[in-house]
């Protein structure tokens, strides 16, 4: 299949050489360009949990203290797995969205009311996770150690790939990306190779986001998957 991947390379290089060991024609259109805040590093001491809500969260925090102990509380697999390579090893990950990875904190016996917790992430959120977490009683210190800016260009070798392999599959994962990705659409008239274009979506809000701008093809699927949801396709 022809496929195209919107992560940053470093988020989705590994992801490539798989499914192009696959046999798939792979063609990577990053969305978003991603910057490292340059905060000071955190001192993990004085939390008894870690909440990431993405693997750049990961990628660019500094601790101060010991990872292999602190909790931490991971949005999906693909981030767990980065915390792992990091040096967290008391990991759990949530389904893939934002709302359970709050419905895995409320359950855990891990967790008490008034716990303090370091919400690590970018700043651009699709809900306000700290916010939801101190209404559930928890003290909670939003931390924004990265910035995300949206790619709406495309250079010619991309162009000249999906004009000549149109996309069988998209993966998408955050609604700015999926803003990002219909804007370069939008922008090199590029709708008719994409009309038969089946759209991954992370979270329902992003399949509503492109059902209204007019694409017909889209579903669910939960990072660290696109092997298993192409064999479904297949």
């Amino acid at each position: 299949m022809n496929i195209i991947l919107t992560r940053p390379l470093n988020d989705t290089e590994n992801l490539m050489n798989e499914l192009f060991n696959l046999g798939h024609k792979i063609m990577h259109v990053p969305t978003l360009k991603i910057t490292s805040a340059n905060i000071e590093p955190l001192n993990i001491k004085n939390y008894n949990a870690l909440v990431f809500t993405s693997s750049n969260a990961v990628k660019n925090l500094q601790v101060i203290g010991e990872k292999k102990n602190i909790r931490c509380f991971c949005v999906g697999s693909v981030t767990e797995k980065v915390a792992r390579l990091s040096g967290f090893s008391n990991t759990i990950s949530a389904s893939g969205n934002v709302n359970a990875l709050k419905n895995l904190m409320l359950s855990s016996k891990e967790l008490k009311k008034n716990d303090k917790l370091a919400y690590i992430c970018g700043d651009q959120i699709t809900l306000e996770l700290d916010k939801e977490l101190r209404r559930e009683g928890f003290k909670v210190n939003k931390i924004i150690n990265y910035f995300s800016e949206k790619i709406t260009s495309l250079n010619d070798a991309n162009i000249d790939l999906i004009k000549k392999y149109p996309p069988n599959v998209i993966f998408v994962y955050s609604l700015r990306s999926a803003e990002s990705f219909n804007s370069i659409v939008a922008n090199y008239s590029l709708a008719p190779m994409m009309t038969q274009s089946i759209v991954m979506c992370i979270s329902k809000k992003i399949i509503d986001f492109f059902k209204k701008a007019g694409w017909k093809n889209n579903k669910i699927f939960n990072p660290g998957n696109e092997i298993i949801e192409l064999e479904k396709i297949k």
